[in-house]
């Protein structure tokens, strides 16, 4: 009997957030996938399954909203998701309501239109990639590391310890993998910010001067090689807030806090969203009108 009672409960909450979900589709008048946990091996697969059942039920629709929450991933599962979407929709725009991080934010990149609000937070780009022991580790992290190390070995002020740490601790075939996720991070980046997130961008804002594809190619540039400076940013988790992108990135960032009933109906579904999800231990989700994916860690 308590089986009985806690599954018609759980299929009343997801009926809720169905409904929820369903409201915001009006009220934005596209297709919306929520997609809540990491990017890892497997969470593409069941991203493009969702998608093809709701292409079946929303063929007109052109344009598809995706509500991100995410602490990064893999770069190469970012880039199967993106053609994923952009396979089926012409227009794909994102609403960050807490945070999108490393590759996270290289997926929101890819967007016609980002928004955000006080608290969202994007961040650098630092992919994660997993080594032979199986444990994630974000590539720049280890990249940066190695190359002090040679920038002291070239100075003559590398120590015997340090010596041995090049030799013993540093995997060179790995340290390939991860450089070659941080440069298809970096031209992605570039490539889907020309592509999609400028390609109405007609005149600049001060000068009022036509924008060429030279100079929309040069702020993508400038974007990507500030996002990927770990100096500015320190740590693989810093949180990049929409004043930020602004300001120092000159992104254009929409706030859709401006706007209180989609901050209302946002938060009401999120909220909702984050409490169901703490009760049934789901690790990430993969939710749109009619259908509900939980996975776990590794897209199980």
């Amino acid at each position: 009997m308590k089986n009985l009672v806690a599954l018609s409960a759980n299929d009343f909450i997801e009926q809720q957030l169905n409904e929820q979900l369903k409201e915001l589709e009006r009220f934005l008048r596209c297709d919306i996938l929520t997609f809540i946990g990491g990017l890892a091996g497997g969470v593409d697969d069941v991203v493009k399954n969702v998608i093809e059942q709701k292409r079946q039920d929303s063929k007109n629709q052109n344009k598809l909203t995706v509500i991100l929450t995410t602490s990064g991933g893999y770069i190469e599962v970012v880039q199967r998701i993106v053609d994923t979407l952009r396979h089926h929709y012409d227009i794909v725009d994102f609403i960050i309501p807490n945070y999108a991080f490393s590759a996270g934010t290289v997926f929101a990149m890819s967007g016609d239109a980002i928004f955000m609000n006080y608290y969202s937070r994007l961040g650098p780009i630092d992919p994660q990639y997993e080594t032979p022991e199986g444990k994630t580790v974000p590539a720049l992290g280890y990249l940066i590391q190695y190359e002090r190390l040679l920038d002291k070995a070239k100075d003559g002020t590398i120590t015997l310890p340090e010596v041995q740490l090049m030799i013993e601790g540093f995997d060179q075939a790995e340290l390939y993998k991860y450089e070659q996720a941080r440069e298809l991070s970096i031209s992605l980046l570039k490539e889907w910010l020309v592509k999609y997130k400028f390609k109405n961008w007609k005149k600049t804002s001060t000068r009022h001067l036509p924008v060429t594809a030279a100079i929309k190619k040069k702020r993508a540039s400038a974007i990507a090689k500030k996002l990927n400076d770990t100096d500015k940013w320190h740590v693989h988790g810093y949180g990049i807030s929409m004043d930020v992108l602004r300001k120092d990135l000159k992104l254009v960032i929409d706030d859709f806090s401006t706007d209180q009933q989609l901050d209302h109906r946002i938060k009401q579904y999120t909220t909702l969203l984050d409490d169901y999800m703490t009760k049934m231990r789901q690790a990430g989700v993969v939710h749109t009108v009619g259908i509900y994916q939980a996975f776990h860690d590794h897209g199980e």
